[in-house]
């Protein structure tokens, strides 16, 4: 379904796996957060983040990997993500919905040492992240688990302390029609597009930061 001003799908698609493969858009995001960073005045690498997951439906392109998330009652994929606490994306892994939270922290912690120099000291996370597990393969990688707990007498809706920021990181992905499910066959796949986008959230951003300067 390609424009026709454009090349042919398969000459486009090529291109795009090389930028994906080469890990073009994650470099792109790590520029862009450190920029906008150091614009709002604080270090280029974060010493915290915060770390949540999305659920996206299904599609039959993506049916074949899809898992069924009980609490969400929703089969597809699931997305975790590590943000800084400007809700800057630092890392992200895709799994099945069916997987817990608290078994990707270890792999997520990696990521965002790997990409911020080993900074990172604090996590915030939710309470699907409790258990000792969760926090041993934190601490493996030099960061400490804080969990923010709901309040126990909540009505209506209440930010969190820390926690609204990576919910706000998501609805910025979700206004993205092609993150609104998961049309895609593979993971990897689902995840580029990730960064892909918040590339052009940050663009966006940077481009308002300099106009106003």
């Amino acid at each position: 379904m390609m424009p026709n001003d454009l090349p042919p799908w398969n000459v486009v698609y090529q291109q795009m796996r090389r930028w994906m493969d080469a890990g073009c858009f994650e470099m792109v995001v790590e520029d862009l957060r450190m920029l906008l960073r150091e614009f709002a005045g604080r270090a280029a690498q974060p010493t915290a983040m915060v770390l949540d997951s999305r659920t996206l439906q299904s599609t039959p392109e993506s049916g074949a990997w899809a898992g069924y998330d009980g609490a969400k009652r929703r089969k597809g994929s699931k997305v975790h993500a590590g943000v800084d606490t400007l809700g800057r994306l630092l890392a992200l892994h895709v799994t099945a919905a069916n997987e817990q939270d608290r078994e990707q922290v270890g792999e997520l912690a990696r990521q965002v040492q790997e990409v911020t120099g080993e900074h990172v000291e604090l996590a915030f996370v939710d309470q699907g992240c409790t258990g000792e597990n969760a926090a041993v393969a934190a601490a493996e990688h030099g960061t400490q688990l804080e969990v923010v707990k709901h309040s126990e007498a909540k009505r209506g809706f209440v930010l969190l302390p820390r926690r609204w920021v990576v919910e706000r990181s998501f609805a910025w992905a979700a206004r993205f029609r092609r993150l609104a499910h998961d049309y895609e066959r593979l993971a990897k796949t689902l995840a580029a597009f990730h960064f892909l986008a918040f590339a052009c959230i940050m663009l966006a951003n940077l481009f308002r930061l300099l106009a106003g300067n």
